[in-house]
């Protein structure tokens, strides 16, 4: 008699227990501007292939959320801004994206590329955020590549400014896609020349 009458009296609480902050009412992506055409056929019998990893991120970019470097030694994070995976992921998907359209070598996840001896595009996303010194979103990769064929490494630091005209999320959302997209773009004509 005790059991039910304790689960009845505990039963108002139930709606004030949370486990997590409430997520935002939307969740932030990147759109590439360039993208392989639908039914186009690929085959990496026939043409170059390269492997695209996901980048190194610092422990800013380790997360769902979105950085603003508020100060040389300080970030805070967007209100209500929030990615719909991690920005690693994103940022090598509309980078394998961009260099698929744009070089017509063939893209190949990290499975796939075991048994395919193509390029490797690696490096470090370093920034892919707000900077709010400068009011703009901001996207730095640090590109590490190895050609086909090739057993030497290059590097190469790409960086992207785009002005944004407040610090929030559909800003941001804008800002870093348009960054983002211009540094694949570039990434991907470094890769095909």
């Amino acid at each position: 008699m005790k059991t039910p009458l304790i689960l009845i009296a505990m039963l108002p609480l139930a709606g004030c227990i949370s486990f997590g902050a409430k997520p935002p009412p939307t969740l932030l992506t990147l759109t590439s501007a360039s993208a392989v055409t639908v039914g186009q056929n690929q085959d990496s019998a026939t043409t170059k292939s390269i492997t695209i990893q996901v980048p190194v991120v610092p422990q800013s970019l380790a997360t769902a959320r979105v950085p603003v470097q508020a100060t040389p030694t300080s970030i805070a994070y967007v209100t209500d801004a929030q990615w719909a995976e991690p920005p690693a992921r994103l940022f090598a998907r509309l980078v394998s994206d961009t260099v698929a359209s744009r070089t017509g070598l063939v893209v190949l996840s990290t499975a796939q590329s075991i048994g395919d001896p193509g390029g490797l595009l690696g490096g470090e996303l370093r920034t892919f955020g707000l900077d709010a010194t400068t009011r703009e979103a901001v996207v730095t990769f640090d590109a590490s590549l190895t050609r086909v064929g090739k057993t030497s490494v290059e590097k190469h630091r790409f960086e992207a400014r785009v002005p944004v005209s407040a610090i929030d999320a559909p800003s941001a959302a804008a800002g870093i896609n348009q960054a983002a997209n211009q540094v694949a773009t570039e990434v991907a004509d470094w890769i095909g020349r």
